[in-house]
């Protein structure tokens, strides 16, 4: 057997069309591509079309609504705090604050505040300024003999009047 006597097995191989070489080939003049309109240009594919049937996006029912005035909060483990506070980048002597920890390279942005949460081994003492905690994060600081300072929650309603208070109901 010699190099040139190799050839793939019989069907192995489909010829490519070659189109708009003549009526005679069967796919001559406009190539296959019927009549004129956006299908027959070259680069075109309608989005979300699926021939007629109905397309997904109409047929999957609307959920839910994005809340514009959600708050983002950077998540921080205690342990890549104590990781910073190990390598000297947070002073453990001062009190632990967002501005403080975007200085020393621990986070790239504050953007609404610090959530601290309680993944990795904590053990330095330390009072943490922070928007929100889980229970075990503030656990595993006190633990360690630090403080976790929270911002006081305002539970009055917005938007809304409060409810005239002793004023009857129909019926009463």
């Amino acid at each position: 057997m010699r190099l040139n006597d190799l050839s793939d097995n019989k069907g192995a191989t489909h010829a490519r069309k070659r189109v708009g070489r003549g009526a005679g080939s069967g796919l001559g003049k406009t190539s296959g591509k019927g009549q004129k309109g956006q299908k027959a240009r070259s680069g075109v594919a309608v989005k979300g079309f699926e021939g007629g049937q109905m397309p997904m996006y109409r047929r999957v029912p609307k959920r839910g609504f994005t809340n514009i005035f959600r708050k983002k909060f950077v998540e921080l483990n205690l342990g890549r705090l104590q990781q910073a506070i190990d390598a000297g980048k947070v002073d453990a002597k001062q009190p632990v604050t967002v501005a403080l920890l975007v200085e020393a390279g621990v986070l790239r942005r504050a953007h609404d505040g610090v959530r601290l949460l309680a993944k990795g081994d904590f053990s330095a003492n330390v009072t943490i300024e922070a928007a929100g905690a889980s229970k075990a994060a503030v656990a595993a600081v006190e633990k360690a003999g630090g403080k976790v300072v929270l911002p006081v929650k305002d539970d009055t309603p917005r938007g809304k009047s409060p409810k005239k208070a002793g004023k009857p109901k129909d019926g009463e």
